[in-house]
């Protein structure tokens, strides 16, 4: 993991906005690449006024989140169930997670493509499900892209109260983009991540049990 973490680092730093996108429509797919060690960083080298503006980075990871979920829903509208069910697991996409996406998309439908670009492991699975009930896909746009910039712009801002805190030393390395020390840099991100975890799972709380009440009301 540490060899991929400096891997995607470089390539946020050498490769900027191109970076970005690739390494957010990765994680929009079916590739483990956690998008809270993409954004932070990306966001506090736009913020010491490189290449990048930490705007650019927003937009950029929200395109990137947005062609990654496109692609993973026509390949599932294309192939269908059967065949993502029976193959899905020489992708990393085992039958059980493939179905706990789909049980979370039947009950929550749109409002779930939303709220599932906050949630880790469906996250990246529910373009799967959206795909194969043959979602409209504009639909599945505008709602994945809305959640995907809002998630986005909160790893930005995370990015940079990491980087007013970093020592001088790591923020020269940083800039240089060699002898950085990803260890103390991760350490730093989920220090700073906790005050956005515990939003993010008040929030969701709170939708799924609306979501509830009402529909007990309908029942």
């Amino acid at each position: 993991m540490q060899s991929l973490i400096e891997i995607w680092f470089r390539w946020v730093h050498e490769w900027g906005y191109g970076g970005v996108v690739i390494l957010m429509a990765m994680e929009s797919s079916i590739f483990p690449v956690p998008s809270e060690l993409v954004i932070p960083p990306a966001a506090i080298l736009a913020a010491q006024g490189g290449k990048m503006s930490v705007l650019g980075v927003i937009i950029a990871g929200t395109f990137g989140s947005w062609l990654g979920s496109a692609i993973t829903y026509w390949v599932a509208l294309v192939v269908g169930r059967p065949v993502v069910m029976k193959f899905g697991k020489y992708f990393l996409l085992p039958s059980d997670k493939v179905e706990r996406a789909e049980r979370f998309m039947h009950r929550y439908e749109g409002g779930g493509i939303f709220f599932a670009r906050l949630l880790p492991v469906i996250r990246h699975l529910i373009s799967i499900p959206a795909g194969m009930i043959r979602m409209g896909f504009l639909k599945f746009s505008i709602l994945t892209i809305v959640g995907a910039a809002i998630w986005c712009w909160v790893l930005a801002v995370l990015g940079q109260k990491v980087g007013a805190k970093l020592p001088a030393s790591q923020m020269l390395a940083l800039q240089k983009g060699d002898g950085v020390d990803l260890t103390h840099l991760i350490h730093a991100v989920k220090h700073e991540a906790i005050w956005i975890v515990g939003v993010v799972v008040a929030i969701c709380i709170l939708y799924f049990v609306m979501q509830r009440l009402t529909g007990s009301k309908n029942s």
